[in-house]
């Protein structure tokens, strides 16, 4: 695959006013000619505007729009969290939300003429809701799936005919994905893609799921497939983007919970892509740093680049713009752009107040726990005898019986390696990850040097381990489903290092 580079837009990139930063806000390609944002929310405040991409003149603009009736409004109320899909010169819009409201209204943009028009749909309507996602099928419906409506998750389909607008819940047999929202809907050819989200009672969600059915000339009965995919598989999330790019689907960003404390939030800037072609996962290959991590943010494909904007990290709201684009394209060789050149980001002073108020509370939620090591900020390989957490615990494991420190230590990992997964505690798992690393940069890295990629084709003894939780910072990055391969490597690093 090839390697990707992001690029940090500049002003110079553009003509026009530039969007205002948001996150919960839609993004549709009208064509190849031109993105629609439209909606999103920042600092509590919800907007209904519409920014437009020009993407042939590199300019943005904000259309004048004729009026649409008898009501007198010119397009929809201000809302985010609603979807979007286009269809030709067309852009619907449903649902959404606005301050404490689910919004149940549909309305239609025409870009030709910059007409907003409230449409008075028919047939079972799906009820008011945020959070849902849908897509185009073919060039005249509308499927989406799931969603919150302010009681519930969801977990229903509708599809919209958009000549007759008429909705028709659709009846599918057999297995369905759990109630979800904040997740993605892709349509790739004959079958809705649905990844992530977060599910009924909070937990987010990894799950991949394909709906047939959709395409009246198969004549197929709906059905949902429960897709499980090789290769490095995102992490679970909800608030991601997916754009498609020719055999790829771009997945970027989102929003997860850190394992062992679930009230830690992760936002993520990774990029995974759906290879369509060898149908597998792949980690895209970048050469630089991505952007910040975020979530509810939008990703478009324009041509051979994907252009995101927006987004919120759990403090800000972003309104930078960024492309990812092939390593051979003419802007991936720019750099040394001035601060002052570059799109405006966020309110930095917020930023700050906020993250210190974050931090604050990190370390007041860390005494009550006693975990003071488990959110430490970097991965730092030190000594068994300097590592006082694992120390503290070997005591505690194997104290009565240890006459040294290092002794007790060998009680511990005896201890481990004869532990199942599920009885790992809390406590554990900071320094069981400290001394995993450990295990990998003494005996491992040590024998093939720095090279990580090296070290991944030796395995263990040559059984193919993947040392995939080496970069790991902090144990707060951990999920719960995560321990048992921890454990599992863990063993292999102590049966090939003849430690244990």
């Amino acid at each position: 695959m090839e390697t990707h580079c992001w690029v940090r837009a500049s002003v110079s990139d553009f003509t026009g006013p530039l969007p205002q930063p948001r996150s919960g806000h839609t993004a549709v390609n009208i064509g190849k000619s031109m993105i629609v944002f439209f909606g999103g929310l920042v600092d509590k405040k919800f907007l209904n505007d519409v920014t437009v991409y020009d993407i042939d003149n590199d300019m943005w603009f904000q259309p004048e729009f004729m009026g649409s009736g008898s009501e007198g409004n010119t397009g929809p109320s201000p809302r985010a969290f609603h979807v979007a899909v286009s269809i030709d010169c067309h852009m619907f819009v449903f649902g959404g939300r606005s301050g404490a409201n689910r919004l149940g209204d549909f309305w239609v943009l025409d870009t030709d003429i910059w007409q907003w028009s409230k449409l008075t749909t028919f047939g079972d309507l799906p009820s008011p809701r945020d959070f849902a996602a849908a897509s185009a099928v073919g060039n005249s419906k509308i499927v989406m799936f799931g969603g919150w409506d302010e009681k519930k998750w969801l977990s229903d389909v509708y599809v919209l005919d958009t000549f007759t607008l008429e909705w028709m819940e659709l009846s599918v047999s057999g297995t369905i994905p759990p109630p979800r929202c904040g997740h993605s809907a892709t349509m790739v050819e004959k079958r809705l893609l649905i990844y992530g989200g977060r599910g009924g009672g909070g937990p987010i969600m990894g799950d991949l799921w394909a709906l047939k059915g959709l395409i009246k000339e198969e004549n197929e009965p709906p059905g949902w497939t429960q897709l499980k995919l090789p290769g490095q598989a995102p992490s679970p999330r909800c608030g991601h983007s997916v754009a498609s790019g020719g055999p790829y689907l771009m997945l970027f960003g989102g929003h997860g919970t850190g394992g062992w404390l679930s009230r830690y939030d992760i936002y993520y800037n990774d990029c995974v892509v759906l290879d369509r072609v060898s149908v597998q996962w792949k980690r895209l290959p970048t050469s630089n740093e991505p952007p910040a991590a975020r979530a509810y943010h939008s990703m478009n494909c324009v041509g051979s680049r994907y252009l995101l904007f927006g987004g919120f990290d759990g403090k800000s709201t972003y309104g930078d713009l960024w492309w990812l684009v092939p390593e051979d394209d003419p802007i991936a060789k720019r750099s040394g752009i001035s601060s002052s050149e570059v799109v405006p980001e966020r309110d930095t002073t917020m930023e700050e107040k906020e993250s210190q108020r974050e931090g604050d509370a990190i370390t007041e939620l860390q005494k009550r726990l006693q975990i003071s090591g488990l959110l430490s900020t970097s991965v730092h390989i030190v000594d068994e005898m300097e590592d006082k957490e694992l120390i503290q615990h070997a005591l505690r494991v194997g104290g009565e019986e240890a006459v040294s420190n290092m002794q007790a230590v060998q009680a511990l990992r005896d201890h481990w390696t004869r532990s199942a997964p599920e009885s790992i505690t809390l406590k554990e798992i900071a320094p069981l990850l400290h001394d995993y690393q450990r295990l990998i940069t003494r005996h491992h890295i040590g024998k093939v040097g720095s090279n990580l990629d090296e070290l991944v084709g030796l395995g263990f003894a040559g059984k193919g381990a993947s040392f995939r939780f080496y970069h790991i910072k902090t144990a707060s990055q951990l999920r719960l489903n995560d321990i048992p391969s921890l454990l599992a490597e863990y063993k292999e690093l102590l049966s090939s290092t003849n430690i244990s």
